[in-house]
């Protein structure tokens, strides 16, 4: 038995590690058995190195975080949209809410690199489900999902990222960024997850976030693991974290 190779490039793709006679390459769901790239009539997404995006469009669009653009060819257009791309109603509540998410809009015909800062690029594939993210994180959205914003709670507050996030909905690809490779760690019933908010990045499927302290008698006696606050993440999905500690709120005890 050898594994598929499916044509998405998602490392979270439905078909990964599932075993077929002669490893022919095949497709998942999103792929609808394109060949040359990750769907039909959806912009294909593919990596290029660690820290750039590569998306090839034939007339249809994608959303990228506003001068990510590091070059392209064939025939594109370029606009900046309101609101994280929800129009004025969107720029409204990411006003209100404080999470500000600086969106252009790209369509047009042609392959598009796109990446921010040198940080590194994953790509998350949703199949209807929600991905919550934060907006600093956020690279680029194939054109059928839909971008929003949603209560976090303390949570955010202690990542220091505001009591508001980015949500992603729908079917497609995300690419989200982060310094340094993106690890995805999964979320179960039996095995929730607590995680330090600094190394957190985003959270899809059927999970539930909660904060909780990190401080108790083993910290005070130097035994603990040294946050203030600490995420937990109960239910059934994956979470996103990466191997460098941004600073938060709590900070370390």
């Amino acid at each position: 038995m050898h594994k598929l190779r499916c044509h998405c490039g998602s490392f979270l793709c439905p078909l990964l590690n599932q075993g077929a006679p002669g490893g022919a390459a095949e497709s998942c769901g999103l792929c609808a058995g394109a060949p040359d790239g990750y769907g039909r009539g959806v912009a294909e997404f593919r990596l290029q190195g660690s820290a750039m995006l590569v998306a090839r469009l034939t007339g249809d669009t994608v959303r990228a975080k506003n001068g990510s653009m590091v070059a392209y060819d064939g025939r594109m257009t370029f606009k900046r949209l309101m609101g994280g791309g929800n129009g004025l109603r969107g720029m409204v509540t990411r006003r209100l809410t404080g999470e500000q998410m600086e969106v252009m809009e790209v369509r047009g015909e042609g392959t598009v690199w796109f990446a921010d800062s040198a940080r590194d690029v994953s790509l998350v594939h949703l199949s209807g489900e929600t991905l919550h993210v934060e907006a600093d994180n956020l690279l680029c959205t194939d054109g059928g999902l839909r971008t929003g914003t949603s209560f976090t709670g303390l949570g955010g507050a202690a990542q220091g990222n505001g009591l508001f996030t980015t949500t992603v909905e729908g079917t497609g690809q995300a690419a989200v960024m982060s310094a340094g490779p993106v690890v995805a760690l999964r979320v179960s019933g039996a095995y929730p997850l607590t995680v330090d908010p600094g190394a957190y990045i985003a959270h899809q499927g059927g999970v539930r976030r909660s904060l909780q302290s990190g401080a108790g008698a083993r910290t005070l006696f130097g035994e603990g693991g040294g946050e203030a606050f600490q995420l937990r993440f109960e239910g059934e999905g994956v979470v996103y974290v990466q191997p460098s500690e941004r600073a938060t709120f709590g900070g370390d005890l």
